[in-house]
């Protein structure tokens, strides 16, 4: 059987089948679906905040959203990808992380700028967060406080979603969320599930994809239920 190898994918396997008329065992296939869709994971994320930007932009409001969400969403990116970072994990494991850590920064400085005037509590987040996570992001940190950080980390996802979901079911409106950012959430969140399993992660990163799988769906189905048909103009009488 050739070897053919590219990003630490092996397509001989699969190939090697196929051109034998047989279809790929499940042994040969799922590794490398779960590789290809890792990627696929990484190459998704480099866009999957844009709409929400772009929608905030759009529309100068920050209407409906709860900023101590999208802070705390922040945080929990830092710590995974310095986390992966730290252990040396293959870039199809957790390159998503990077381009979300920059999308949520860039996502959390929008909702500042349109949130005007900032108190001095809201400048002061700000500084810490620049002050803390470079030290976090180079892995210079005690290993017991590192494991403890990650650890907290589906905690600080989950309390991220909670106070989001609990604003739009109090005001049964998902104000300018975007659909379309939430909807790659779930959907990449799904995917991680089934690549954390084939790929034989710690059960904890299958636990964290899988709560974000819970948290990202109830979060689309209350944009799904909540949002207002667009009023039709009335039609002029001739």
């Amino acid at each position: 059987m050739v070897e053919l190898k590219f990003l630490g994918m092996d397509f001989g396997c699969a190939l090697g089948s196929l051109s034998n008329g047989e279809f790929p065992e499940k042994d040969c296939l799922l590794p490398l679906i779960s590789k290809l869709l890792g990627y696929a994971i990484v190459a998704a994320s480099t866009t999957v905040k844009l709409p929400q930007i772009l929608k905030i932009v759009q529309h100068k409001s920050v209407r409906g959203l709860s900023v101590v969400a999208f802070e705390l969403e922040l945080i929990g990116y830092t710590i995974a990808l310095a986390y992966c970072l730290h252990k040396g994990l293959p870039f199809s494991a957790f390159g998503e992380y990077a381009f979300l850590l920059i999308q949520a920064i860039i996502l959390v400085a929008t909702i500042y700028y349109f949130s005007q005037p900032l108190g001095m509590k809201t400048w002061m987040k700000g500084l810490l967060y620049c002050a803390v996570a470079p030290t976090i992001l180079a892995g210079q940190l005690d290993p017991v406080l590192f494991e403890a950080l990650y650890a907290s980390q589906h905690a600080i996802f989950l309390f991220a979603r909670i106070p989001q979901i609990w604003k739009n079911f109090k005001g049964k409106s998902t104000g300018e969320l975007s659909f379309l950012t939430f909807f790659m959430n779930f959907a990449g969140s799904m995917v991680r599930v089934f690549t954390s399993l084939q790929e034989k992660a710690p059960m904890s990163v299958a636990l964290g994809s899988a709560l974000g799988v819970l948290m990202n769906g109830t979060i689309l189905s209350q944009i799904i239920i909540y949002q207002k048909p667009t009023p039709q103009k009335a039609k002029k009488k001739d």
